[in-house]
């Protein structure tokens, strides 16, 4: 009883923190961009605004934190970016399909080779903790076709693998509990 109530007071300590720093960071980029980086140059703050201007933009008076922060993100991108990019387009969608698919299975083989020399757990739950760590650095690795929907597959389909088989062990479990059988 005690461990229940102490998990919950976590929970909803953690949702509260979750909630105020989402609330904090939304007061944040709503700020005016300049007066605060005006303001933090007069008080002579260790941190400034200023890695935030777009270079060969102008940022007027009415332009929030916010805004200028989508001007960057939008203007930047790093050489080996645009350059994966250029060389994308002239690669046709089906070859990009398969590349894509390869290298998610690359990551997931390295992750497999590891979780069987290092740590001798089973094949099933070695596959799946690999999937997930593939398809985590998949995510986060350039890769042949632009854009988040290949990424967001190859992350969610080990989730949902991991799922199934939660849901599976569980109701094999509630199976067993019901009909007596240990």
């Amino acid at each position: 009883m005690k461990k229940g109530i102490f998990q919950l007071i976590l929970i909803l300590s953690l949702a509260c923190l979750c909630v105020g720093g989402f609330f904090l960071g939304k007061y944040v980029l709503q700020l005016p961009f300049r007066a605060s980086n005006d303001a933090l140059h007069k008080d002579g703050a260790p941190f400034t605004l200023d890695s935030l201007i777009p270079g060969g933009d102008y940022v007027d008076e009415k332009a929030t934190i916010g805004d200028v922060i989508r001007i960057k993100l939008k203007n930047t991108g790093s050489p080996f970016d645009k350059f994966l990019r250029t060389v994308s387009d002239q690669i046709p969608p089906r070859y990009r399909c398969l590349g894509d698919v390869l290298l998610f299975f690359f990551w997931t083989l390295c992750f497999l080779t590891f979780m069987r020399v290092v740590t001798f757990m089973g094949y099933g739950r070695a596959l799946r903790i690999s999937l997930l760590f593939g398809g985590i650095v998949y995510y986060f690795m350039p890769d042949l076709s632009p854009g988040l929907g290949d990424d967001i597959v190859f992350l969610l389909f080990p989730v949902l693998i991991i799922l199934i088989r939660f849901y599976l062990v569980r109701r094999s479990r509630d199976n067993k509990k019901i009909f007596g059988k240990k």
